[in-house]
């Protein structure tokens, strides 16, 4: 076993060595530009781009590949997503729905969009972090353009109803968009008996390339108009212009293929894992809590709080051996405490001593143990050094 371990795989992942050589002859000799079709170069390039949309199509279940639109990644796509369908359809109405877990790249657009006149809902969530179906058809009115709830949290893993938020939303003509960059090519996503109208999901995420995400749009049953988000030499269907990155594409496409196969044995394994940390951990350790649902939960995560450890100090611990996260990879910069944890009823002690592990294709037991071993080791002697700890634990003895 290597050091360091790596447990933030809800961060990124590290990419399939089957997918880097799927990559590399595009840096090497097939660098053409996909657009360029009058040469062999780029017809090669065009054909591996559509070989690839067509496999990140199949991951979803998408009627066509032509519905799958390539962008930069899932915060790009959540954009396109959102504000596309904004301009498009505000003489429509101008009431969103969505939840107040997002991740920051729908929320902070529907500040924007606030700004410029729509009214939000951001819909509450119970103690396991899931929406309440009920809050959300009391929430629509007849201004209703677009419901847009995530498949899986970030932080926490929570797995939200998207089948039957999906046939509301068909039921009463209301576009549905979902942040998958959590589930797409880990666990199974269907567009099509989910409801879903706009889909956003990374490579990276899958262990692909990082910089290539997608956004499934709608083309029938019903169509879905975008506004266009770049414009320039009307690529991607005139919606965003740009050179394609044809290597991410491809490399893109294999990361899809590899989950299409291989998600089902992959979730057993990683699911496996996580129980193991669980357990060995709350075994050891007392005062430890599970944030979200055990039941509707990504196999590899596991969001815990330990209490009487201030969680900046127990990751600085850990950090040179195992890499961990505090919550989100794209606000652990930010100041403030968890708004997902916080939105759940979390007290603000166990926010702060909160640990988000990811497990993923390639983790082992061996790391697991060890993994079980120095969170004991590193929380037993920070709580022996808190006089918090000793003032209402004094008998307490951490079990070995």
């Amino acid at each position: 076993m290597d050091l360091p371990i790596y447990l933030d795989y809800h961060s990124t992942t590290p990419i399939d060595v089957r997918v880097l050589d799927s990559m590399l002859p595009f840096y090497r000799s097939d660098f053409g530009n996909a657009a360029s079709a009058s040469h062999a170069f780029g017809k090669k390039a065009h054909q591996a781009v559509e070989e690839a949309r067509a496999k990140v199509a199949h991951l979803i279940n998408a009627s066509e590949p032509e519905e799958i639109i390539f962008t930069s990644g899932t915060t790009e796509s959540n954009n396109f997503a959102l504000k596309g369908i904004a301009a498009m359809y505000q003489e429509k109405g101008n009431h969103i729905i969505t939840t107040a877990i997002e991740h920051k790249s729908v929320l902070e657009v529907c500040k924007f969009l606030e700004r410029d006149g729509f009214q939000i809902t951001y819909l509450p969530v119970n103690q396991e972090g899931i929406v309440s179906f009920e809050e959300l058809k009391r929430a629509m009115t007849p201004q209703t353009i677009l419901i847009s709830v995530m498949h899986a949290n970030n932080e926490i893993g929570t797995i939200q109803p998207i089948v039957q938020i999906g046939r509301f939303a068909s039921e009463h003509n209301i576009f549905f968009h979902c942040d998958a960059a959590q589930t797409a090519g880990r666990i199974s996503i269907d567009v099509q008996a989910s409801g879903i109208d706009l889909l956003s999901f990374s490579a990276h995420k899958m262990y692909g390339p990082k910089g290539i995400g997608a956004l499934y749009v709608r083309k029938k049953d019903p169509r879905v108009r975008l506004e266009p988000f770049i414009h320039g030499g009307g690529q991607e269907r005139d919606l965003r212009s740009g050179t394609l990155n044809v290597a991410g594409i491809v490399g893109f496409g294999k990361a899809a293929e590899i989950g299409d196969q291989e998600m089902e044995s992959d979730a057993v394994w990683i699911l496996h894992l996580r129980e193991k940390l669980r357990q060995g951990i709350q075994s050891r350790l007392t005062d430890t809590y599970v944030h979200g649902s055990l039941e509707r939960r990504l196999p590899g995560n596991l969001n815990m709080s330990f209490a009487y450890v201030e969680g900046e100090t127990l990751l600085n611990e850990l950090c040179e051996e195992i890499a961990v996260s505090s919550g989100s990879a794209c606000a652990s910069q930010g100041p403030g405490l968890s708004y997902v944890l916080r939105a759940l009823g979390v007290k603000e002690e166990l926010i702060h001593t909160s640990i988000r592990f990811g497990l993923g294709r390639f983790n082992t037991e061996a790391e697991i143990d060890y993994t079980v071993k120095r969170v004991t080791e590193i929380v037993s002697r920070l709580r022996g050094h808190s006089p918090i700890y000793k003032k209402e634990r004094p008998a307490r003895v951490e079990k070995k």
